[in-house]
């Protein structure tokens, strides 16, 4: 019998004010009777709309029935047979504006909490299995993958179910790129993305750490010297954005990259650790993505008094909702329509203020997005020690530059075919950030699984 309630299963979370004074996981997790109960609200649709909705096309429907039934292994194989990052997507996918958004339950009351229990069937086989995943045999053919960001771990994955030689290049020391140094530990515990790391290493993937691809070996080496017969690059979007305003080289102005890197991958929050982080008392987070809520969240937990200033209003926020929930909750203050204009500074070159503006939405434009505009004498100086820009990032031109006949957009982005991923220079791919620009983990991981398949073609043909 269906559970036909109109809400979902609330997710168990830590006390806010507690929580705004550590780094451990928010999001508590589904208990095994909350998980079935929740199984038992999915209709098992004819025709499966979910699964329309997800990049990596989990049979969804399927694996929650498993729950449903309290076989949580058989859910767990069923979405393993397309993603090979289950705990990682249970947590920071957006499933609201994906999966979740075409439940059929959705039309009257909440949709299924898909994402909550993708995250529970993870983390229950991650906690009762017992046996490693079977390394496939070899066909003989060599892959190398260029990150381990999402695009990278999943391309490898995939690739190394089907029996390639598999190894996965990244520049840091530690593999998951955007996984380990962007998203705080709070929302993505790293032992959690270690965990899928070792998965893919039980199946044969090789990871070599501290390999700047274009400066340590460039591409044409891979494929030349190194016997690579296809390359796919998911090297991220790495390179900062800032506004270009006065009084941005003052110290105590970080991108978002660096200030999160420092404390989600060199754990500069501990009070042992030997990577510097200023712990401003009253810190200002320009940008309204996931990204500006993760590194207000951070400073907060820094002890500081955060202000995320946005030039919109709280309507056209991209960032998840749960997320902009989460840090409201953790006396997070949001300046809606207000626009930085200058950053101001001390006699010893450190910030001590930051010039804004007060904004109103003007008409909508041809898009319908209706635009910022300044109100004419609304300045005023908002107090603050420490500026994070969080307004995006691009990639980084190094592997463009450094291989032959790769062509990219003029922002840098490498161009592929879509379905495929195939770049301009024969057995080269790319997917994920290194081509869209920063955009969201599934994605990323859709376009390793599509470049996975298309890799496998063309070995396979050539």
């Amino acid at each position: 019998m269906p559970n036909m309630a109109l809400q979902k299963n609330p997710m168990p979370t830590q006390d806010p004010v507690e929580r705004s004074r550590n780094f451990n996981e928010v999001a508590l997790g589904y208990t095994e009777e909350q998980a079935i109960d929740e199984a038992q609200r999915c209709l098992n649709c004819k025709h499966k709309p979910c699964v329309g909705g997800c990049p990596v096309k989990i049979y969804i429907p399927a694996f929650i029935q498993e729950v449903a039934k309290g076989d949580f292994e058989a859910a767990y194989q069923i979405i393993t047979e397309a993603s090979s990052l289950p705990a990682v997507c249970g947590r920071v996918c957006p499933q609201e504006s994906q999966c979740e958004s075409k439940c059929v339950r959705g039309i009257k009351g909440e949709p299924v909490a898909i994402g909550r229990l993708e995250r529970f069937v993870a983390d229950w086989h991650n906690e009762h299995a017992t046996e490693a995943a079977k390394k496939p045999a070899s066909n003989g053919h060599k892959v190398a993958i260029v990150g381990s960001g999402p695009s990278g771990l999943t391309c490898a994955g995939d690739l190394a179910k089907k029996g390639y030689d598999v190894t996965v290049y990244e520049a840091l020391h530690l593999a998951g790129g955007v996984l380990v140094y962007g998203i705080p530990e709070f929302r993505l515990p790293k032992a959690i993305v270690q965990k899928e790391v070792d998965t893919l290493i039980q199946l044969g993937v090789k990871v070599e750490t501290n390999v700047v691809i274009g400066k340590t070996i460039t591409i044409d080496e891979l494929m030349q010297e190194y016997g690579y017969e296809a390359v796919f690059i998911g090297s991220g979007a790495g390179l900062p954005k800032f506004m270009r305003i006065p009084g941005e080289n003052l110290k105590g102005v970080y991108s978002a990259n660096e200030f999160l890197t420092r404390i989600n991958l060199m754990k500069a929050y501990r009070e042992d650790s030997s990577t510097p982080i200023q712990r401003g008392k009253h810190v200002a987070v320009v940008g309204g993505g996931n990204v500006a809520m993760d590194a207000a969240r951070c400073a907060r937990r820094l002890g500081a008094e955060v202000s995320i200033v946005y030039r919109r209003t709280e309507a056209e926020l991209p960032a998840r909702r749960e997320e902009v929930e989460h840090a409201m909750e953790e006396g997070i203050v949001f300046r809606f329509l207000t626009n930085p204009l200058s950053i101001g500074g001390n006699e010893q070159g450190w910030v001590n203020s930051m010039r804004c503006q007060q904004m109103e939405l003007g008409e909508p434009d041809a898009s319908g997005r209706r635009s910022p505009v300044a109100v004419e004498g609304s300045e005023f100086d908002l107090p603050v020690d420490c500026v994070i820009m969080a307004l995006g990032t691009s990639p980084n031109p190094l592997i463009k530059s450094t291989t032959e006949g790769l062509e990219t957009q003029r922002w840098g982005g490498i161009i592929v075919e879509e379905e495929t991923g195939k770049t301009s220079r024969e057995g080269i791919y790319a997917g994920g950030d290194a081509v869209t620009g920063a955009a969201t983990v599934i994605l990323a991981m859709g376009a390793g699984k599509n470049a996975a398949t298309a890799i496998d073609e063309y070995l396979q043909n050539k």
